[in-house]
């Protein structure tokens, strides 16, 4: 088992990580920084509670995700009301009069995903591919998909319709295919 110090140095480390993340959620850096910061001192506070069956960076992240949660929860009587910043996408044109798939626009073969999430590489690529997401359409992705609330509290707390969140989660999905085809799984000299 790894020592304190082990665990504080790879805490540093993922610090820049989790305050990225934060910010999807929280658009106030110095707030966001708070949020991770009192993450970061409840993991080394209990510390003696990992037992190392997830990934040390699960762990913190899962104290994190429940720390948004909470955020989440706290603000939603103040949030003002969410609109999605994606009025502007033409997400009909990946498809033809037939609501078909248009030949350039066919999701591609993505060989054998279940043993891609072992690759930090793809998890870089990931990242980079979410925090370029439109920031509500980020937001509304990681609480359902990350941080694994409910669609009704989804729209709950940023004031939207369920039609609205399955939508902009319906946009989100096919810009991060997208994304992820360019940037990994159609990489030319990437074995998957």
């Amino acid at each position: 088992m790894a020592s304190i110090n082990d665990y504080t140095q790879q805490l540093a480390e993922l610090r820049p990580k989790l305050v990225t993340f934060t910010m999807l959620q929280i658009p106030d850096r110095n707030y966001a920084e708070d949020l991770v910061q009192d993450s970061i001192i409840a993991a080394i506070e209990s510390i003696e509670k990992y037992e190392g069956k997830a990934a040390f960076e699960t762990w913190v992240y899962s104290i994190l995700k429940y720390k948004l949660i909470d955020y989440i929860r706290h603000k939603k009587r103040e949030q003002e009301r969410f609109v999605s910043d994606e009025n502007n996408v033409d997400i009909d044109s990946f498809f033809n009069k037939k609501a078909h798939w248009n030949a350039d626009d066919t999701p591609q073969q993505w060989h054998n995903p279940e043993e891609l999430h072992l690759r930090t590489h793809f998890w870089e690529v990931f990242d980079f591919c979410l925090l370029h997401l439109p920031s509500n359409t980020a937001r509304v992705f990681a609480l359902r998909e990350l941080m694994e609330m409910e669609t009704e509290e989804i729209c709950d707390s940023l004031g939207i319709s369920e039609q609205n969140c399955w939508t902009i989660l319906h946009r989100a999905r096919l810009k991060l295919r997208s994304c992820l085809e360019r940037g990994w799984f159609l990489k030319t000299g990437e074995s998957v």
